[in-house]
């Protein structure tokens, strides 16, 4: 069959067969069909949609384009998390070894950040000697003996995703639903897990800007997992606000530590009770409410701080940084002062994570070194009362030359007024193969 009557048919809003989408993505990633080609097809996409098959099709043809991850090496229900990204989220630290904790093996591939700060390996890689790359054979036992490992994305998954998605890059064919959620799950349903939680950000610091946009995002990727045979649910959560009090890597790991310890902030740790009981009520641990109880239990007793804690002693990370968070090394401080008395109403949370990338925290383009001891701590949030001259943010960085710049940016992110601003839900919705509520 031919790419040209493929880009024809969907132009005129047909749905594609299985076949033709499967001859279209290996001939793409085997180089037989040209950029242009491609970039036709993607931009008919755009405009004319893929239903759920088809949507399913596309998922399941990338995912199959590169290696598929077997994790039946591994005993019991394995469930992924994946969050769709956002500033401060440094909740796979904490959920993880939460899920661990309660009976459930968690065995997680993650990835480098690009962008505002590092990704979860990034994050991990800030703990002196922790190994983020381990031999398959070892990545099983060491789940199979204490119920956690997370680690980087190791082979080729999904290649095709990585070839299109750098295509629509370039061509402005990023903002399509089927195709941002085909990207997503594509990877997901190659690392092999049994279940899959998603968290899907809304907000000013979110792909999706609306929580019509997220809930669409999220029917549709539930869809996708559920038709490919895992067990599928998402949690719609509010990025209009930073998550946590840190943005960066060794200061994101502490909040963690202090968060999997009972200290963290409220709205933390309350995200990671939810992504940690619904991953147990995927793997079928009892009712929605008792997998909650369960994992907030996990740290009130201390058993979730103990799963990480013995993940990082097994992968040859220092644990006496676990012991003693002075210990890692944090970039010197620079205030962010209110500019006047009043309520902070609202926080362009992207510029802030922007800012983050400024003061050394993230990457431009892959391969860039990311400054571990980079970051911000909110000092005050929406919602919260200032005066004139406090702190309302402390910067970290090594890059003195950027304070100037990075503080006038922070700054610019904040709304400031005399009106309390209405309070936003954290968690405004979960959909699942039953259906969608909205809090």
């Amino acid at each position: 069959m031919r790419m040209y009557d493929l880009i024809e048919k969907k132009k005129l809003g047909k749905a594609l067969t299985q076949q033709e989408i499967d001859c279209m993505v290996q001939g793409y990633t085997q180089g037989e069909i040209p950029d242009y080609q491609m970039s036709a097809f993607l931009m008919a996409v755009c405009f004319q949609g893929m239903n759920i098959e088809e949507t399913t099709a596309m998922t399941l043809s990338m995912a199959h384009s590169g290696q598929m991850s077997d994790l039946s090496g591994i005993q019991g229900v394995k469930v992924d998390k994946h969050s769709t990204g956002g500033v401060g989220d440094k909740t796979t630290l904490i959920a993880a070894p939460m899920a661990a904790a309660c009976g459930i093996p968690v065995a997680k591939m993650s990835g480098r950040g690009l962008g505002f700060t590092g990704g979860t390996v990034d994050k991990l890689e800030s703990i002196p000697g922790y190994r983020t790359t381990l031999p398959k054979e070892e990545f099983f036992e060491i789940v199979n003996t204490i119920g956690i490992s997370l680690i980087g994305q190791s082979g080729e998954l999904a290649v095709a995703d990585k070839k299109i998605y750098a295509l629509r890059d370039v061509t402005a064919t990023v903002d399509s639903l089927p195709l941002i959620a085909s990207s997503i799950m594509s990877k997901k349903i190659a690392a092999g897990a049994d279940a899959i939680l998603l968290d899907v950000k809304t907000g000013s610091g979110a792909f999706m800007k609306t929580r019509e946009d997220s809930i669409a995002l999220a029917q549709t990727m539930v869809g996708i997992g559920e038709q490919a045979g895992r067990r599928t649910a998402a949690l719609i959560t509010d990025m209009d606000t930073p998550l946590g009090n840190t943005a960066g890597n060794a200061l994101e790991v502490i909040e963690a530590l202090d968060t999997l310890k009972g200290e963290g902030p409220k709205d933390l740790t309350e995200l990671c009770i939810h992504l940690a009981g619904n991953m147990l009520y995927l793997a079928g641990k009892g009712t929605l409410e008792e997998c909650l109880e369960k994992a907030e239990q996990s740290i009130r007793d201390g058993s979730a701080y103990q799963k990480f804690y013995q993940m990082v002693q097994r992968q040859g990370g220092d644990v006496s940084y676990l012991e003693d968070t002075h210990k890692f090394t944090i970039a010197p401080t620079y205030p962010v002062l209110a500019p006047k008395d009043g309520f902070i109403a609202a926080m362009q949370t992207e510029e802030i994570g922007a800012v983050a990338g400024m003061l050394g925290a993230g990457r431009e383009k892959k391969g860039d070194a990311v400054d571990f001891s980079a970051g911000i701590r909110f000092v005050k949030k929406t919602g919260d009362f200032v005066h004139e001259g406090e702190p309302v943010a402390w910067l970290y960085t090594n890059r003195e030359n950027s304070v100037t710049e990075s503080t006038r940016r922070y700054l610019s992110a904040l709304t400031i007024s005399d009106q309390v601003p209405k309070k936003v839900p954290l968690i405004q919705g979960r959909v699942t193969a039953k259906g969608t509520e909205v809090y």
